[in-house]
Parts: structure tokens; sequence; C-alpha cells
């Protein structure tokens, strides 16, 4: 659809509200690409409703008259699936931003859609508490949008993924009914976890308004350490010592190939190479002190054990905060300094912890395979086993987007050979919600597909998205 019938307009105009909507394509721009530019989409009509009820009369008339619909957050996703490629209407959360409730006695927070993280956690800080989510978009990416794609960044070692973060939500039905499951127990055994079924499905299912998230202690502070490996293959090993060594205090453990460091020291300004020389791989470390325990010694012991031993290399501490800051810019400016380097192919995946060599190994084997000129950047979360396998080609960016699918296919492959997911944390969206359907049993797919008949029967909910065509 690339235009709305008159009358159909008017009412979902009359729906929004006054300031609710915008027809200006200068406005509804901004909306319409994500920061990567793969995708660029198209809608007559973008809203942007600032209650929940608002959502509720908006989706009410677009289930009666089968008006399809894209919700949107803060249009940080990597995977397109905010994106409204097929002319739908286009609805932001954005105006929704207030943080509702927050109750450091029960550890809790309740926050609208459309509130920025960042806001989220300084609000949490203010009250001497931590909301641990916390990724590089954090600064715009929002609540909603992190519910909707199970959000994890770089404290998944310690706190969990969104998905263990939330305790309620409100979403709103296809139909316009509002589902309230905000009741934020840690213990409820009374039937099926109905806020688990949103979590994670990019807004095919329902509309998130608002979610209960946990908080927990604020750290006193954080020992942080950049480490120069003798070889990836020892980085599991080396992140148990640490948990022993810290009674499971560590929070962030963050690989990085040497490719990767090497082009965010080239292209990013102000930051220096650390382990000048050193050819192999990085890890950075970070754990988040309790006020009655400090970890810089006991991290430093584990290490300096781990050189005598040949496991590391080398190793720096951050003294200050502002040391702190440069390490993780680092890690932080990678996507970046490869966007400044030319075309790149992402992927976001996951396997075995214990696997991360091998997977290494026979992705780099396989996508040379495809294009010779090919090399890996890789990074990410080597604690939880998700890596960033970021694929460039310096001289020929030509070739490696031509070859993008044959590329993604390979990568893919690998990752299931060895028990892995195709999608870590950044969602299906419109990459790969074909490809999914290689990778999970048709049973899987055919029950994911019921639950979109029974709460979308109508598939006017972010329709082509997540789920494989048919």
């Amino acid at each position: 659809m690339n235009a709305l019938d008159p009358s159909l307009a008017q009412r979902l105009k009359e729906a929004a509200g006054p300031g609710g909507w915008s027809e200006d394509r200068q406005v509804i721009a901004p909306h319409l690409s994500e920061w990567r530019g793969r995708w660029v989409g198209e809608t007559p009509l973008l809203l942007r409703p600032a209650a929940t009820q608002t959502v509720a009369r908006i989706l009410s008339i677009c289930n009666e008259t089968l008006t399809p619909i894209v919700p949107q957050g803060g249009n940080t996703g990597l995977v397109g699936g905010q994106i409204p490629t097929r002319g739908e209407v286009l609805l932001s959360l954005q105006r929704m931003n207030r943080i509702r409730a927050l109750s450091p006695e029960d550890n809790t927070l309740v926050a609208e859609a459309g509130v920025v993280l960042a806001n989220a956690q300084k609000a949490a800080g203010d009250a001497g508490r931590l909301f641990p989510l916390s990724l590089a978009a954090e600064g715009s990416c929002t609540i909603g949008g992190n519910v909707s794609t199970n959000a994890g960044g770089v404290n998944v070692l310690r706190y969990g993924m969104m998905r263990d973060l939330v305790l309620g939500l409100e979403v709103v039905l296809a139909n316009g009914h509002v589902l309230d499951v905000m009741r934020g127990l840690r213990k409820d055994n009374t039937g099926y976890d109905l806020k688990q079924l949103f979590i994670g499905a990019e807004g095919t299912l329902g509309i998130v308004t608002a979610a209960m998230v946990k908080l927990f202690p604020k750290p006193a502070g954080y020992t942080t350490a950049l480490t120069a490996l003798s070889d990836v293959s020892v980085a599991v090993e080396l992140l148990n010592r640490l948990q022993e060594a810290t009674g499971g205090l560590v929070s962030a453990f963050e690989l990085i190939q040497r490719r990767a460091l090497d082009l965010v020291i080239e292209h990013i300004p102000g930051t220096l190479d650390p382990f000048p020389g050193h050819a192999g791989w990085t890890v950075l470390i970070e754990v988040s002190n309790p006020a009655a325990f400090d970890a810089t010694e006991a991290l430093e012991q584990a290490l300096a054990r781990g050189v005598e031993e040949g496991m590391a290399v080398d190793a720096v501490f951050a003294k200050t905060p502002r040391d702190r800051e440069g390490l993780w810019r680092l890690r932080e400016a990678i996507p970046e300094a490869q966007r400044k380097a030319g075309a790149s192919i992402a992927n976001d995946i996951s396997v075995p912890a214990s696997r991360i060599p091998d997977f290494i190994r026979i992705a780099e084997d396989a996508v040379r395979k495809v294009l010779p000129e090919a090399r890996a950047f890789t990074f990410g979360h080597a604690g939880d086993g998700n890596l960033h396998f970021a694929v460039q080609a310096p001289g020929h960016d030509a070739a490696l987007l031509a070859a993008r699918g044959a590329i993604e296919r390979a990568v893919q492959d690998e990752t299931q050979k060895l028990g892995g997911s195709i999608s870590a944390e950044h969602g299906l969206g419109l990459a790969k919600n074909e490809a999914i359907a290689r990778y999970r049993s048709a049973e899987e797919i055919e029950l994911m597909r019921a639950l979109k008949r029974t709460l979308d029967p109508n598939n006017i909910l972010n329709p082509g998205k997540l789920l494989p065509a048919g």
C-alpha cells in the first residue's frame, strides 16, 4: 500500500490526536532509513501516540480495516525490523517517554516504551540502583525496542539478556485490547508466562507500551583491564579462572581480534594502541565491585598467573574513570571504524563459548572460499558465546557486496554445525527472516506461525518480519 484511503487516514489522525501524526516528508524521512543504510522504507503516515489508550485506538482501527502497521522505537535496529518497506503505516513510540514508577525497595522500574535506555539507566542510578542493560546505542535506543528485540549488550554475562531483566509488560494487542501483565513478581506460577511471548517478537505479536524491569545494587566501582592473549583458544579458560578469583563478579568479557583493534586505531581519533607489536587477540575485562569487596587485587593476581602460565602476554588496568572510558572506546568504536573503512557484512552469531576458536577458524575459511579477498574483523561477548563476525574486503567493496548472500550463508552454515544461533542479539527482522527456516525445525516454525495467527489473525503487525514467508 503506497497511499491510504483519505477517510481511513483521517480516522487514524483523529485517533492519534493533536501532535500525534505527520505526513511531512522531512519529518518522516529519519524514520525510514536504518543507520547502515541497507533498508530504506516508505510510509504514507507517521503516527506518534503519547499514551497507551491512543495506541489501542490506532490498532483497533488498523485491525478493523486490515491496515498494516510497523512499530518503531529509537530506530537503532540492525536487521530492518523497524523499517516499513512495504508502505505500511509507521507507529513511533518515542513520545511515550515517561518513567512511571521506580521502587528502590522492590528494585523495580516501570518505563514507557519510548524511554531512551540511557535515561532509564540514569533514573536507576539517581535512586542508588543499577539497570545493567548496556549497549553502544544506549543514547538513542528505547526500552520498547530493547524488549521487542531481546537486547543483550556487554553485561549479559552477569545480568542476562533483556528477557532476564523484564518483570512485567503492558502490551497492546492487534485488536486494540490492552494486556497488562505488570505484576512484577519474581515468583508467579499461575499458568503461562505471557510476557515472554512479546520479548524478542519484534512487534509481530503485539506492541509493547511499557515494561517493568529489574534493578540491582549500584556497584561501588569498577575494575577494568585490557589483556593481550597468547591465543584465542585460552580465552574461555581465562574467563573461568577470573570468575573463580572474583566470586563470579565478572560482568563483561569482550574479545577483540587484532584486525578490529587496528581499524579503531586507524580510523578513530584519540585512540592509542595499548599493545604495540602484539598481533594476537585482546580481551576487555570488567568487574562490577560491590561495596564490601574490591576485585582489583584478585583480578591482578589472576591475570599475573595467566601471564606466568603463558595464557596472557600483558595487561593494562584502568586507574581512573577516564582510563576506563578509553579502554571501552577501543571496543565500542569498532562498528564506527568498520563503517569508515568501507563496506562490511555483519554477522551476529552465538556458539557455545568453548567452540569460539573452532567457529573463528572454520568461518574464516568458509568466507575466503566465497571471496578470497574477504577478511573477518571479529569482536564480541565471549563470555556468552556471542560474536560479531564482520566481513570486509579492503579494495574490493563491490565484490564483497555482490557476494553478501553467499557469505552470510557460509557463516550461518558453520554456526549451525557448531550448535549455534544465526542471530544472538540483533533479531531476525528482514535480514534473516527467510534464513531462519533453514536452521529451525519445521515444528518450531509452524508453532511460531500458529502464535502469529492467534494473536494477529489479520497479519497487521509488522508483516513480513521475523517469520519466513508462507
